[in-house]
């Protein structure tokens, strides 16, 4: 059959699998098309070689590494000898049109980047997740392919589609539920809580994950309100064990990460002695995405090579406090503080006491990366008194060192 008389590449593509591990594909070109598709080539193991007389820094970089092979020359009949498959992704289009042509002598499948239903084969919109590997097809409709793709892995990320039928054994996973926008969460902590029976939920874990639970789901309140009404650490433990043993899979969801000053590991060790399996997912910190949300970065090149983060509830020179106060005075770089607004005064004061300048830039996050997020800017010597005059309440992080000065804010 002639090129030309080939039926739409929609009605007759055919979607398949290649292995194509230590076997020879050619790529012809590598602009930016190639560098493109060569990061799924690359992990494919296949034996790649570039031709081209001009390459992108990424794909300089992928020939650097020993990730591909490359040949600084135009393309020349002959080059797809051996090949079992082949990628004509020049901007000639007389260039590409002869690499099909050869490939077809040679009964190679060959991919026409610039006119897709020229080539004698189609790249899908792929993705992979947790072991799986999504191709989409759409006769041509990149647009469309990637669309589809896109949302297909956000359903299994969310958990809206399963990816298998059988019900999840019974255990525990410690979830990190990030800062507090939900969209934080990793796609890891989603898809679990997606699944779970039964969920222990902290105060600072994202309420809106929960309204999205079934029914069926149980959600216990675990919540720590500072200086108030709280779950007692083994009755958590108690809940999480009961709960597996129970035959169910149970989610303890906390804010931020489970071992940034979250007890997970406490949890952890709870479950391990009563036998019960355990997954840990790390989520986002609020010590580094909050300060980001509001525009802090807590290093930059030049500015700040540490940053270090403490826990505020105890003051210093509490009998139980394991911070060295002067210690962190004598830092150059960023301090950040969680649980620290209550007792903000003491803190700013052992830390001037230490050395820190006065004048040492502050910012105090309130519900960061939130709709209700507040900033206070001060300074070591006023961000107390700021504090208070702006009523700032717990949940906040407070950052001290030079970028707490930084005020370039992203969207």
């Amino acid at each position: 059959m002639k090129t030309h008389d080939r039926q739409p590449a929609d009605e007759t593509s055919y979607l398949v699998g290649l292995d194509l591990a230590g076997r020879r594909v050619v790529v012809v070109g590598g602009g930016s098309v190639a560098q493109r598709r060569l990061g799924l080539l690359i992990g494919s193991g296949a034996d790649i070689v570039v031709i081209s007389p001009e390459l992108t820094p990424a794909v300089e970089g992928m020939a650097t590494a020993g990730q591909i092979r490359v040949e600084l020359r135009d393309y020349r009949d002959g080059d797809l000898a051996q090949a079992w498959y082949a990628i004509a992704c020049t901007d000639d289009p007389d260039t590409n049109a002869a690499v099909v042509a050869e490939a077809e002598r040679n009964r190679i499948f060959c991919v026409r980047a610039d006119h897709a239903r020229l080539g004698t084969a189609v790249t899908p919109a792929t993705a992979r997740f947790d072991g799986l590997m999504l191709g989409v097809l759409a006769g041509g409709e990149h647009r469309r392919s990637a669309a589809v793709r896109t949302a297909l892995v956000e359903a299994l990320q969310s958990g809206v589609v399963a990816d298998t039928s059988a019900p999840v054994e019974p255990g525990v996973a410690l979830v990190g539920g990030g800062p507090g926008d939900p969209d934080l969460i990793t796609v890891r902590g989603r898809r679990l809580l997606a699944r779970a029976d039964l969920v222990v939920a902290d105060r600072l874990a994202p309420p809106e994950l929960l309204a999205e639970l079934p029914p069926h789901v149980e959600v216990i309140d675990a919540a720590k309100i500072p200086y108030g009404r709280a779950m007692a650490q083994d009755a958590i433990n108690a809940a999480l064990v009961d709960g597996a043993k129970a035959g169910k899979f149970v989610v303890r969801l906390k804010g931020g990460d489970p071992y940034v000053f979250g007890r997970g590991y406490e949890e952890l060790e709870a479950c391990v002695a009563a036998g019960v399996p355990v997954t840990v997912v790390p989520g986002i910190t609020s010590a580094i995405s909050v300060p980001s949300s509001a525009g802090i970065p807590v290093t930059h090149r030049g500015v700040t090579h540490e940053f270090v983060v403490v826990s505020g509830h105890l003051p210093p020179g509490h009998p139980e406090s394991l911070v060295d106060w002067n210690a962190l005075a004598r830092l150059r770089g960023t301090i950040v503080l969680l649980m620290a607004v209550e007792r903000i005064e003491q803190f700013a004061a052992a830390l001037m006491v230490g050395g820190r300048p006065a004048d040492t830039p502050a910012t105090v996050i309130q519900e960061g990366t939130l709709r209700t997020e507040r900033i206070v800017r001060a300074d070591l010597s006023t961000v107390a008194a700021r504090v208070r005059s702006e009523h700032i309440r717990p949940p906040a992080i407070v950052v001290i060192g030079p970028v707490a000065g930084f005020a370039a804010k992203p969207r």
